[in-house]
């Protein structure tokens, strides 16, 4: 069998597109893209928190859905899957990776003290 020297150039070849690793490099590698990515999904806030949101009576203002949204993004950043983010008077249990506020509790019915399935708390 014949060799074969793979090395030698192609007339032309200087015209090709870098290889895709020098692709990411330079726009920041995938952790950049995908962090970018992540940042612009909305928050969402599921039905059965926001029944609890109406049934305390309280309203998220856009204020504080870009406060919960930063903590959001902060718990993301470190590894955290469901956390408790702490706003004001309000305590919310958000997945983070599904960007979902899964349920409210206000002060008032904070009186047990105890959170479950969380790992990390974030005060916005």
């Amino acid at each position: 069998m014949e060799k074969v020297d793979l090395t030698t150039r192609v007339q032309g070849s200087e015209k090709c597109l870098p290889p895709k690793t020098q692709a990411l490099t330079k726009a920041g590698g995938f952790a950049s893209v995908l962090a970018n990515a992540e940042r612009q999904v909305a928050l969402k806030v599921s039905a059965h928190a926001q029944k609890r949101l109406n049934s305390s009576q309280v309203t998220l203002s856009e204020s504080d859905m870009q406060r919960i949204n930063g903590a959001v993004q902060l718990a993301s950043r470190k590894g955290s899957n469901q956390s408790l983010v702490m706003l004001d008077n309000l305590a919310l249990v958000v997945s983070v990776k599904n960007r979902v506020v899964i349920t409210a509790v206000d002060e008032a019915r904070t009186k047990e003290g105890i959170f479950t399935n969380i790992d990390s708390v974030v005060i916005a």
